[in-house]
């Protein structure tokens, strides 16, 4: 009797051994891998944060269990390269970056569920690119920095925890930053996960003389949505290299790129 005990238990403890050397990313984080192609090409202003936010997405991606390519090559954007991915993520790219056979690959990729994540400049990027448009939610404008300070302190609204972008985050986030103002407000075709109160800082932008109105007092700075048979996610933040440091900031983005992945909950339509 004594044998056979030990030899369940031997059996019981070798399949518990193999199965959390099996499944390390289960083990330690619970995080499903995927693949991240991080895309940072510029054809207009450029952020000198773009290294920080690429090493900081690899640091991301090394500690949850996801691969992360990293590119300025317009030429990655083909169907075959775009089928390795789970999500695209536009770092700070401006202007126009991809040309119209890149831009159809890139149409198609997310028609066949693929996920875009968007980070500050890319609502600066591809303006007269429809599509593109749609995708990101809403084209930068302006920003503070003609006739008041270009980064300021500003309490950001946090509007639900329910989302792998939004649950690691404080109701009311104080945090500096260069403060988008865009074109037009999404709200009516995104869900806004969080807003930047102007009542907290001088969002008149540099766009007329005076300055430009903000938003007003639902002014969004991050949502997501599904558009076009796939998952789409933008955040404003993140123009200073040292931004990229920021716990917060990072628990943010990690979040984000996952849902857009489609690895976190994607709760994101109107109706959610």
């Amino acid at each position: 009797m004594k044998v056979v005990v030990r030899f369940v238990m031997a059996v019981m403890l070798a399949v518990g051994l193999a199965g959390a050397a099996g499944s390390p990313a289960a083990a330690s984080s619970g995080h499903q891998r995927f693949k991240a192609l991080v895309f940072s090409k510029t054809a207009a202003f450029r952020h000198d944060s773009i290294p920080a936010g690429v090493a900081a997405i690899q640091r991301l991606g090394a500690r949850n269990h996801f691969k992360v390519d990293a590119t300025e090559d317009a030429a990655a954007f083909t169907d075959r390269n775009l089928a390795r991915y789970d999500v695209v993520v536009f770092l700070s790219t401006t202007g126009d970056v991809l040309d119209a056979a890149q831009q159809g690959a890139f149409e198609r990729y997310i028609r066949r569920g693929g996920g875009f994540a968007g980070i500050h400049a890319a609502s600066d990027t591809e303006y007269d690119w429809a599509w593109y448009g749609g995708l990101v939610g809403a084209y930068f404008r302006d920003h503070p920095g003609a006739v008041n300070p270009q980064f300021q302190v500003a309490t950001v609204k946090v509007l639900g925890h329910d989302t792998a972008a939004t649950r690691p985050l404080p109701r009311r986030w104080e945090r500096e930053e260069e403060w988008y103002n865009f074109r037009t407000n999404p709200r009516d075709t995104v869900r806004v996960l969080a807003e930047v109160d102007e009542r907290t800082y001088d969002p008149r932008g540099y766009s007329v003389p005076g300055g430009s109105p903000g938003m007003g007092r639902h002014h969004p700075i991050s949502w997501c949505q599904p558009y076009d048979g796939g998952r789409a996610f933008y955040t404003a933040l993140g123009h200073k290299a040292e931004y990229y440091n920021e716990p917060l900031l990072l628990d943010h983005l990690l979040g984000g790129i996952r849902m857009a992945a489609g690895v976190a909950r994607f709760p994101c339509g109107r109706e959610d």
